[in-house]
């Protein structure tokens, strides 16, 4: 037994089976030999064991086999593969006797087997294969070969006495080499015979027509078949030994354990040199060594497969370029192409760096590469997919398979079309097929590989009638296979120019070929390059007239990708296909090809996540199919889910009655239990249907089968338990026909029948109940029951009544005057509108005018389109006249029943008419619709809304308007709401009235001046009011310079109290001296006031201390010429007492007189700390000086 992973234990006790017991998992399984690979029934294992480098297990038989498991490798964070799935068998080795013991050697390609007679060492050595001019040969044992002559499809089985090491073939010849002696083999007839053999210790050999080649130490030796040495190709030691060989076309690559190589000419008698020496570690800095090297079929491309310094493959292909001197860089891992131009073997001169554009190719690593041996252009890798934990082991030459030695991976053939011009062009890329080994070569037209023992081809790889070699087309040959040389070149040309991308040229080079599969491989690569053009002509070429007119038809689809998906599924290229729909979100064209190509559960998924729409429509088909498969159970869900359960399945069970009858009781629905009841009624079980009828709520069914069985009573009940119309009106009938009248009557009432009701009312003189049940009906019953109570003469204002309710209010006006029913009349003119006839509605609101009901007659004349005598009516009876009537007498522009002029003088009397009733908004409105905006603006300053007046003159633009709006401004208190202060000036300004603007700008100076004593925003207004007026158009000039004079007479006077104001603080006297000089001026209380000046005087005296020449201002300077005048000078010389002594009625003792005086002379002593003579006055005017103080002692 042996221990793997340190948790799984593999044991082998003699059974034909290996045990594995999982200690962690819990898990366990067993491996057996498989009769394929050779081993023998019942063949018992012995011993085991496992290499963890390598990832074999080992086992011992009885039977002299070494049977190998290679463990598949995965991602470390997950598991590929569970239990015996992880574990792949290998080609078994051969021994005699039974193996009792098995041990791997410390070098991981050394394996120790111990039989009952001897101990045998078995050294690891991959199986020798070769391909070359179409003959093939694989070795299948350590002495067997397996030949294959491709052309002709002989294969041959040669064993040979000596144990081969390596293999090289030719079409004429086989050379097989153990590194001590070269055999040459030759086909003669049915068989190979030997053509020669000589003594060599060279480790490789190559072959071309009748020449040997081999190698010993710094050259290369040129032999005949028997050994004979014809000529030597040296290599200096500097160079190194030669130690890889390839032939392709006529020349001869070699390599040396230096890393240098050669390229020679084999087209002569002698060997000639091609290329010469050139140093990899020169040309690639960094590089360790090689592991293989190809040329291509004209010599001019070489290809080098690198390796790292643990002699492990790298994931770099080196091309040189033989004729443009250049190396050029194939990175596999980082999906870089790097090309550089040498100038010598130590230098390069540029380096170029190209992204490669298949990211999918990145984390590879090449492990074989072979050129085309016709096609100098083509070139093939094979790589595998770089995983962790699943590296190759140094020293591997072939890549890492099932059954080569070395851990698996993903392995992916790559051909390339390599040229000077284009650089690298990926041709195609694919996984290598299951059933094969390895890539042997490329020649056009197919790919060869080695068989799997025991596997047979798939369905995309082509028989090459040999057992041990298969092959597969290349991807533009598919159906080509056995094509001439003219139409192979063509097809060649044909898939370089596509993979260059240049569509023309490609179609160019076909153009002439006659072949379908040629053409329809050219289809198919229109759905790579979505060139739907060239598709059609492919198509017609073809033949494939369904194609066409498929694609005709999909050029309705508004995507482009949808077209050509449907161009992929006309060619099978149904991934291609689905790829396309799902990049242009088409979902439900996605769901039409998974059914159509019976992948229902897809259809389901993408109908369920994406095409919601069609979700019903994809279960119902799925349903037809499994239905169709004869999964009933399955079918019957999705019927369900399609909600067409209850007629699809009773159709699919129908020849299943038992079943059927399950699934209703089961499914619990109206509808099948339903359906069920009729079935059962048709098979004239009326009891059992009776049941299900009643469980389906069907009670017109039970209704009729009860009527039916002469149970009408049970039916009666039903009915009106149920109220169901149909059950009802089925009872009714059943009741007329056995002249019950009274009850028919009431079930059709119950039935909503009202017709028959009606006329079996009419019939039997039912005439109570006929009126209820025509107020029900439809208007023409209505009508038919008013005729016949008319016509009957009796119950008149039934008629009435029946006719206005159906509508017919002539015909009920008429026979209400002529019954007098003035009742009837009110509630009939309540329902007559505009749409009436104009001669009744004037009949009505004469009747109303005759009995004093105003307003209803004003409604029916306004309906009669008679505005003006509805006018007269309201303002004869004195009427309000509301929004809603005004509007109703407002007649539009484009009305033809009054002329423009007439509807004009219409709005104005409706306008009128507000007016007088105070009405003033909806009268402005009135008169803006007649076009009169003066009238309009008047009364809307009547209305006193100052927001719609400024509103209103804005929309108007109106001279006059604007200033009848500012006259009415300047009427509010503009003197604290500074936006009316804006908008008078607005309107003004609009209103182009600059007189009136100077006049508005003078008063707002006075009120600076009167209010505020702001005589700097006063003289700002009155230079405005200069501006303003300077500007107007006066009647008399004479009239407009005098009143500027007086302007500029008053700016003066302003501006000269204002600089003695500002001056007071440089110069005292100064300022002192013009205020007394102001004080002179005979005009001057017009404009500044006296007492703003005086008191400005009191002021200055008062910090002067100089009391005498105070009381001389206080009795000599302040004339009482103005009550506003005096009031400031004396609140201001109060203010300035109280500040002073701090005592208001010694202030007030000295505005009053010279009795307090002596009061008041102690209050200043005793303020200013000295003694200091007092003359006190009375201010002139007594009787304004009392009335002055007493206003102040109020105030105070």
């Amino acid at each position: 037994m042996t221990l793997i992973e340190g948790s799984v234990l593999v044991t082998a006790i003699g059974e034909p089976v290996l045990r594995f017991w999982d200690l962690e998992g819990g898990e366990n399984y067993v491996l057996s030999p498989e009769e394929k690979f050779g081993f023998e029934k019942a063949e018992n294992i012995n011993c085991v064991s496992y290499c963890k480098a390598k990832g074999l297990l080992a086992a011992g038989t009885d039977k002299g086999r070494v049977a190998m498991w290679r463990k598949l490798p995965g991602p470390q964070s997950s598991r590929v593969a569970e239990g015996k799935d992880r574990w792949a068998l290998q080609t078994p080795t051969e021994l005699e006797g039974n193996i009792t013991q098995i041990k791997w050697g410390s070098r991981k390609s050394l394996l120790a087997v111990n039989s009952i007679s001897s101990v045998v060492i078995l050294s690891e050595q991959a199986m020798s294969s070769h391909f070359h001019q179409q003959v093939a040969v694989v070795q299948m044992s350590p002495n067997l070969l397996s030949v294959s002559f491709l052309s002709s499809g002989v294969t041959h089985s040669l064993r040979t006495d000596m144990h081969i090491s390596g293999v090289f073939v030719t079409k004429d010849a086989i050379a097989v080499w153990n590194g001590k002696q070269v055999v040459v083999f030759e086909p003669s007839g049915a068989m190979l015979r030997n053509a020669g053999t000589f003594l060599c210790e060279s480790p490789v050999v190559a072959m071309h027509e009748e020449n040997v080649y081999t190698v010993e130490p710094n050259r290369v030796q040129v032999r005949t078949w028997q050994g004979t040495v014809k000529q030597l190709l040296p290599f200096s030691e500097a160079e190194g030994n030669p130690c890889f060989f390839d032939v392709c076309g006529n020349f001869l690559v070699v390599g040396t354990d230096l890393a240098h190589f050669k390229s020679f000419d084999l087209s002569r008698r002698e060997a000639k040199v091609h290329c010469s020496d050139k140093n990899v570690a020169a040309l690639i800095p960094g590089t360790a060594g090689m592991a293989s090297l190809r040329c291509n079929a004209s010599g001019s491309k070489i290809s080098v497969l690198l390796s790292k310094a643990d002699n492990s493959p790298d994931s770099r292909i080196c091309f040189y370029d033989v004729e443009m001197d250049t190396v050029t860089i194939l990175d596999f891992k980082t999906g870089q192409i790097d090309r550089r131009e040498t100038v010598s073997f130590s230098g390069q001169e540029t380096e170029k760096s190209h992204g490669f554009v298949d990211e999918s190719l990145m984390d590879l690593i090449p492990v074989n590469h072979f050129w085309d041996q016709s096609e100098p252009r083509l070139f093939v890798c094979e790589a595998v997919r770089e995983v962790p934990g699943a590296q190759l082991q140094p020293g591997d030459k072939k890549p890492p398979t099932e059954d080569s030695p070395g851990p698996t991976a993903d392995v992916l053939i790559l051909s390339f079309f390599v040229t000077e011009e284009h650089g690298f062009l990926l041709q195609d890329s694919f996984p290598r097929p299951p059933a094969y080994q390895n890539l042997l070569g490329i020649e056009v037209p197919y790919y060869y590989f080695m068989r799997k023992p025991g596997e047979a081809d798939g369905e995309d790889q082509v028989g090459s009638g040999c057992p041990c070699v298969g092959r597969r087309p290349l991807r533009d040959f598919v159906g080509l296979e056995d094509c001439d040389k003219p139409t192979r070149d063509a097809m060649l040309h044909f898939s370089f120019f596509v993979t260059v991308g240049d569509m023309d040229e490609a179609f160019k080079s076909i153009k002439l070929i006659k072949s379908e599969a040629v053409w329809e491989n050219m289809a198919r690569m229109c759905v790579k390059t979505q060139r739907l053009d060239v598709a059609k002509v492919c198509l017609g070429n073809m033949g494939h007239a369904r194609g066409a007119r498929a694609l005709r038809e999909a050029e309705r689809e508004p995507e482009p990708e949808a077209r050509v998906a449907m161009l992929a599924i006309q060619l099978g290229m149904l991934e291609d296909a689905e790829h396309l729909y799902r990049s242009c979100g088409r979902y439900d064209l996605l769901n039409k090809l998974y059914q159509a190509s019976d992948q229902w559960q897809k259809a389901v998924e993408v109908a369920e996540l994406h095409d919601r729409i069609h979700l019903r429509a994809t279960y119902y088909s799925y349903a037809r199919h499994l239905e169709a498969s004869a999964d009933l159970g399955l079918a019957l869900s999705y019927y369900e889910k399609s909600d067409t359960h209850r007629f699809e399945v009773p159709r699919m069970l129908s020849e299943d009655l038992q079943s059927l009858e399950l699934y209703v009781n089961k499914m619990k629905d109206k509808a099948l239990w339903r359906w069920w009841a009729q079935y059962l009624e048709s098979q004239a079980d009326m009891a059992a249907a009776l049941r299900y009828y009643e469980l389906a709520q069907d009670y017109f069914s039970l209704v009729r089968i009860c009527c039916f069985r002469g149970d009408v009573q049970k039916a009666a009940e039903i009915a009106n338990e149920s109220g169901n119309w149909a059950a009802s009106y089925h009872l009714a009938r059943q009741y007329e026909s056995r002249d019950e009248v009274r009850q028919a009557v009431h079930f059709y009432s119950r039935a909503r029948a009202f017709n028959n009701a009606i006329r079996l009312c009419k019939e039997n003189g039912l005439d109570d109940q006929l009126m209820n049940l025509a107020l029900l009906s439809s208007p023409e019953d209505m009508t038919e029951a008013a005729l016949y109570y008319e016509d009957k003469g009796e119950h008149m204002d039934r008629a009435v009544m029946l006719y206005h309710k159906a509508g017919h209010f002539s015909k009920a006006l008429e026979l209400a005057f002529a019954t007098q029913q003035f009742v009837a009349l009110q509630l009939i003119a309540e329902d007559l509108d505009e749409r009436s006839d104009p001669a009744l509605l004037a009949r009505c609101s004469d009747f109303f005018i005759e009995h004093s009901q105003y307003e209803k007659a004003v409604e029916l004349l306004l309906a009669a389109k008679k505005y003006h005598e509805a006018l007269q009516l309201c303002l004869e009876q004195n009427m309000t006249i509301t929004e809603e009537m005004a509007e109703k007498m407002t007649v539009s522009k484009d009305s033809k029943d009054l002329s423009e002029e007439s509807r004009r003088q219409l709005l104005e009397q409706i306008a009128n008419c507000c007016m007088r009733q105070g009405n003033y908004h909806l009268a402005t409105k009135k008169y803006t619709q007649a076009g009169n905006k003066l009238k309009a603006m008047r009364a809307l300053l009547k209305s006193g809304d100052t927001e719609k007046i400024v509103f209103f003159a804005g929309v108007s633009r109106q001279k006059e308007i604007y200033i009848m709006a500012a006259n009415y401004l300047q009427s509010l208190d503009w003197r604290k709401e500074p936006e009316i202060m804006k908008n008078i000036i607005s309107c003004y300004t609009k209103g182009r009235a600059p007189d009136l603007l100077a006049g508005f700008y003078g008063a707002c100076a006075q009120v600076e001046i009167d209010e505020y004593q702001n005589y700097d925003k006063a003289h700002g207004a009155l230079t405005e009011a200069y501006k303003c007026l300077s500007k107007a158009k006066a009647k008399s000039p004479l009239d407009q310079e005098t009143k500027l004079a007086q302007l500029q007479s008053k700016m003066t006077l302003v501006k000269r109290f204002i600089q003695a104001r500002r001056t007071y603080t440089e110069d005292p006297k100064e300022a002192v001296r013009q205020c007394e000089l102001l004080l002179e001026e005979p005009e001057l209380d017009s404009t500044v006031r006296v007492g703003d000046v005086c008191g400005f005087l009191v002021q200055h005296y008062l910090q002067a201390e100089d009391l005498q020449t105070l009381t001389r201002v206080t009795d000599l300077r302040v004339p009482f010429t103005g009550f506003s005048s005096f009031q400031r000078f004396a609140t201001f010389t109060y203010s300035y007492l109280i500040e002073c002594v701090s005592e208001p009625t010694w202030a007030w003792s000295f505005l009053c007189g010279r009795s307090s005086r002596i009061h008041f002379s102690r209050a200043i002593l005793k303020h200013f700390g000295r003694r200091t003579p007092l003359r006190w006055g009375y201010p002139r005017g007594a009787a304004g000086c009392c009335l002055l103080c007493y206003r102040i002692k109020l105030t105070h």
